[in-house]
């Protein structure tokens, strides 16, 4: 069926935004190789260079803060501060409250004092002052734009503040505290791994990277990485309404959290010596077409193409990136094909850098044992894309997307052929 007969729905980013954080992030890149410029600082300074070409396209190109979904009339004169003063006081209350939390959190968790979570306990440090001063003219300015101030927020500041501001609406405190949670876990994640991603890049000699095509598709593969990991930090960090990028639902199923956690430090059941390891006994795909160039092309080849895949999945979000919420609907670049392009593509990368059937014990217990908890791991990403489609489901615009990619999209069509089940594009409508 073709897209003129069954056209794919909008989606709520366009190519333009990926591709100016892009275009910002490789010049940056750049400038840092050059002048060699490897530090923690050169990497959230990559971080801001892809991040404000986003905004700017964002906000000249796309005009999302124009949108409906925003909550904002720009149309409509501003109420007066005086007017909106009750109302921002209350939210100003909720919102310091919930940092305070995350900062007790911070504290409480031991794991965050430590090795790479170290740096973001400092960059969260630094910039609380900031971000403090920053809220209340912030507040006040928005709450005098929205059609509707009493928001989520507002109701998780009743909820603090007690009788004096009435009473709270439950679920909307529970979903301020959901969006939270899930900005205060992953920001602190993400802002510890992108020096590390962009250093791997930057320290790379041009001459080291092109010498054989081991190295070739290990630096290529850092680069996607590095984008991944740059895209999404921006992601969790630019989450407001004025862009359009606020979080619409956070995941209420507490079977997509755990799904989630345990794929994410310290929580982890993949790492190193975790219950969920496939590496024992074996070796990386280098390891293994050592003396076979063309094997080491083939495979080099593949494995960088599929890491291509999973950044061009984080890049397509643009500004929104982010685990276990909602922040519109996504249906371009690898998001027409299927409906979780980075799952695939990141757990087809383990099958085929990892190559847990062969081992280097020769043991054939090490083969079976981590082919079967690859296939476990294979099965918490399943977990993970059911948990996640339950969650978005409730909005018509994904269910119509949904229903399109079964009729349209190339992978589930092709599972649906090796299943010998008829693709839902062929079934004749009802007479």
């Amino acid at each position: 069926m073709s897209d003129k007969a069954d056209p794919c729905p909008k989606s709520a980013v366009s190519h333009g935004v990926g591709v100016a954080g892009l275009v910002g992030l490789g010049l940056w890149t750049l400038v840092a190789r050059h002048y060699g410029m490897n530090g923690p600082n050169a990497g959230f300074a990559a971080v801001v260079a892809c991040g404000l070409p986003m905004v700017s396209w964002s906000l000249l190109v796309d005009k999302v803060h124009r949108r409906a979904s925003t909550g904002i009339d720009w149309t409509a004169p501003a109420r007066p501060w005086r007017a909106v003063l009750d109302v921002s006081i209350v939210k100003i209350a909720g919102l310091w409250a919930t940092w305070l939390a995350i900062a007790v959190f911070y504290c409480i968790a031991r794991w965050y004092w430590s090795g790479d979570y170290r740096l973001s306990m400092n960059v969260l440090m630094g910039a609380a002052p900031w971000l403090l001063a920053a809220s209340v003219p912030y507040v006040i300015w928005l709450d005098r734009r929205l059609v509707e101030p009493r928001d989520a927020g507002y109701a998780f500041g009743q909820w603090v503040i007690g009788g004096a501001a009435g009473a709270a609406d439950k679920a909307e405190v529970a979903h301020h505290a959901r969006a939270w949670a899930v900005k205060g876990f992953f920001l602190a994640f993400m802002l510890s791994i992108v020096p590390g991603n962009f250093a791997s890049v930057v320290e790379w000699r041009i001459e080291d990277a092109v010498s054989h095509p081991v190295a070739l598709a290990s630096f290529l593969i850092a680069v996607m990485f590095m984008i991944d990991v740059c895209m999404a930090t921006v992601g969790y960090m630019l989450t407001c309404k004025p862009l359009d990028s606020h979080i619409r639902t956070a995941n209420p199923l507490l079977a997509g959290w755990v799904a989630a956690l345990i794929c994410y430090p310290p929580f982890v059941l993949m790492g190193n010596g975790g219950p969920l390891d496939y590496h024992a006994g074996g070796a990386e795909w280098d390891v293994w077409t050592r003396g076979h160039g063309v094997l080491q092309w083939l495979l080099g080849g593949w494995l960088v193409l599929l890491t291509a895949i999973y950044a061009w999945a984080t890049v397509a979000f643009g500004l929104r990136f982010s685990n276990l919420t909602h922040r519109g609907i996504l249906t371009h670049g690898p998001y027409r094909w299927t409906r979780h392009p980075a799952y695939l593509s990141k757990n087809l990368f383990w099958w085929f850098s990892a190559l847990p059937f062969l081992s280097l014990s020769g043991s054939l217990t090490d083969v079976v044992r981590n082919c079967a908890l690859l296939g476990v791991t294979n099965a918490v990403y399943y977990w993970r894309a059911k948990t996640e489609e339950a969650h978005l489901s409730a909005d018509s615009e994904y269910r119509a997307y949904s229903e399109w990619m079964a009729r349209n999209g190339v992978v589930p069509r092709f599972f649906a052929w090796a299943a010998g089940r008829k693709p839902l594009s062929a079934v004749q409508p009802a007479e």
